[in-house]
């Protein structure tokens, strides 16, 4: 009896330690495993990323229609100023909406400007109008000067100064005595085409958009723009090479760090808002073109056609090296001399016609010119022999050449428009304005995309790691994006430009960050692998002993029920 007591007190004692070891798994061993495995995910701004996805962007441009003497009556004078908005929307696709708010002030000209206005020519007006004001980026300054007005050749009816700044003569059938409504509601189509020109318009924005958007056939030579730029960067590496195929024949003086100070220095200080740019050089000897050149017996000269143009870059690109240091895009700006023995080397296009600046540029590569000396020295020089070469020649081919590389596109102007050269700079005020216009598009649309993929990857796959540093770059991105809409919204182009700049590097931090793919193929199967051999020896003595107390349990309530019965 004794024995039968000790071996049900021992049974018991078997129940409660394996329903305590039970117990102590589930209620405090499994949540702290789940909390010491779990993946560590900082919150992110879904909600305000998810607004982004739709995007939508209002352009506001500013204009102001200035009234020379002699355009308007007296009596209308009187009604100045007057302010006039317009909006006008425009859907690119089910995501993506644009609409542009247009206001322009109407005033007369003060007698200082008047003064400017009676300069001999458009060009020292625009300079004159300039030292008076200076408008702020973004905003344009029409001055409407009467028919009569010797600014402007008879056959010109807009000029477009190197500022912000235009002329645009009063037409003959806008003659004084017509009410004011009717001048304004004349002058308002011309004004437009002015802004667009000087400023931006539907098809320039739609594509700075070509990230995101699928751009319609219509826009070819937008297309054709977009493909031919970089894309949108805040940095650039420019790099010169001087190829000398044939250092036994021509020592090559060139004077690149002053060419450079002088010729496109000044166009990358004027650029500085859009991006940074460091500049390097090199002279590469024994380096050809790598594509054999066709001697024309008719011309005495050897030719590349536009076919074998292709053919250039990848042999010569090898040479050139890489700065590993900087992800920045690389342009590359090459002055080819031929050796003596194939020179002249000259460059012909589809059409057969030789090109004059005898060079060529690849799109999101650089250019390429070719630079001949033949006529330099005859067959009794002594060789080597020194050249120096022509760096305002050289210089004005790369200036054009970096423009385009750098989306610098001045527009078709329309009939009747007269356009300033661009001056010293290389770049007028008003083309840095379109510049900035279609960078700030590109850059918000770039980043918005950005950030709704990342949003996108990490809600599909959770074991990735939502660091902190990730959730900050994550929400600097989302607020520079709303500050960047909200300025373009209100037509400070610069701060829109600034904001969208830094929503671009903070989104390509958060996506690039290495962190995000420490767990990324770490699938469920690799799980399994990982824990069964810890937990399973563990949990089946746990799992039979309470499958065996649960039997019995039935077991003694089975007994008890047959005696009742």
């Amino acid at each position: 009896m004794t024995e039968m007591a000790t071996t049900e007190v021992e049974r018991q004692r078997g129940q409660l330690a394996a329903l305590s070891i039970a117990a102590v798994v589930i209620l405090v061993g499994v949540p702290l495993w789940w909390r010491t495995t779990e993946t560590y995910r900082a919150w992110l701004p879904v909600s305000h990323i998810q607004e982004l996805a739709k995007l939508q962007l209002q352009l506001s441009a500013d204009v102001e229609v200035v009234f020379a003497r002699g355009t308007v009556a007296p009596e209308q004078q009187k009604k100045f100023p007057l302010t006039h908005t317009q909006d006008e929307q425009q859907a690119v696709d089910e995501d993506t909406s644009l609409s542009y708010r247009y206001e322009t002030k109407y005033r007369t000209a003060t007698v200082m400007e008047e003064d400017a206005l009676d300069q001999p020519g458009a060009a020292e007006a625009d300079l004159s109008l300039h030292t008076l004001s200076e408008s702020p980026c973004g905003s344009l300054v029409v001055y409407v000067i009467p028919e009569s007005s010797s600014l402007l050749p008879q056959d010109v009816e807009v000029y477009i100064g190197q500022r912000r700044t235009a002329l645009l003569r009063m037409g003959a059938q806008m003659k004084v005595g017509r009410t004011l409504e009717q001048v304004l509601s004349h002058l308002e189509p011309r004004v437009k085409q002015v802004l667009q020109v000087m400023s931006f318009s539907h098809a320039d924005i739609t594509a700075a958009l070509s990230n995101r958007v699928r751009l319609s056939p219509g826009n070819k030579e937008s297309i054709a723009d977009s493909m031919r730029a970089f894309k949108s960067s805040p940095g650039y590496e420019i790099t010169f090479s001087l190829l000398n195929p044939d250092p036994k024949s021509h020592r090559l003086l060139w004077d690149i760090e002053g060419a450079v100070q002088s010729y496109i220095q000044p166009l990358l200080t004027k650029l500085a808002p859009v991006a940074n740019f460091s500049i390097d050089s090199q002279i590469l000897y024994y380096a050809m073109l790598g594509v054999n050149a066709r001697f024309d017996s008719s011309r005495s000269a050897y030719t590349l056609n536009a076919d074998s143009l292709a053919h250039v870059i990848n042999p010569v690109e090898a040479r050139l090296g890489s700065n590993a240091a900087s992800s920045n895009p690389v342009l590359n700006f090459l002055l080819y001399v031929p050796d003596a023995h194939h020179s002249p080397l000259y460059i012909y296009d589809r059409k057969k016609q030789e090109v004059p600046s005898n060079a060529f540029h690849s799109p999101r590569w650089g250019g390429i010119m070719v630079y001949n000396v033949n006529d330099r020295y005859g067959p009794e020089a002594v060789l080597p022999v020194d050249i120096d070469i022509n760096m305002a020649k050289v210089m004005g081919v790369f200036l054009a050449q970096l423009r385009l590389l750098l989306g610098v596109q001045s527009p078709r102007p329309p009939p009747g428009f007269m356009v300033a050269p661009c001056g010293s700079a290389g770049l007028a005020d008003w083309e840095l304005d379109r510049l900035m216009w279609s960078r700030s598009v590109e850059n918000i649309a770039t980043a918005s995309t950005t950030m709704t993929s990342l949003a996108q990857l990490l809600d599909q796959i959770g074991n990735i790691v939502i660091n902190d540093n990730i959730a900050k770059q994550v929400s600097n991105a989302v607020t520079s994006l709303q500050l960047a809409v909200a300025e373009l919204e209100a037509g400070n182009l610069g701060f829109a430009l600034q904001y969208s700049k830094e929503a671009i590097l903070a989104s390509e931090r958060a996506f690039f960050d290495p962190s995000l793919l420490h767990l990324l193929y770490f699938p469920d199967d690799q799980k399994f692998a990982i824990y069964i051999p810890l937990f399973l020896p563990m949990c089946v003595p746990i799992l039979l002993s309470l499958l065996k107390i649960a039997s019995e349990a039935r077991q003694r309530r089975r007994e008890k029920q047959a005696k009742k019965d």
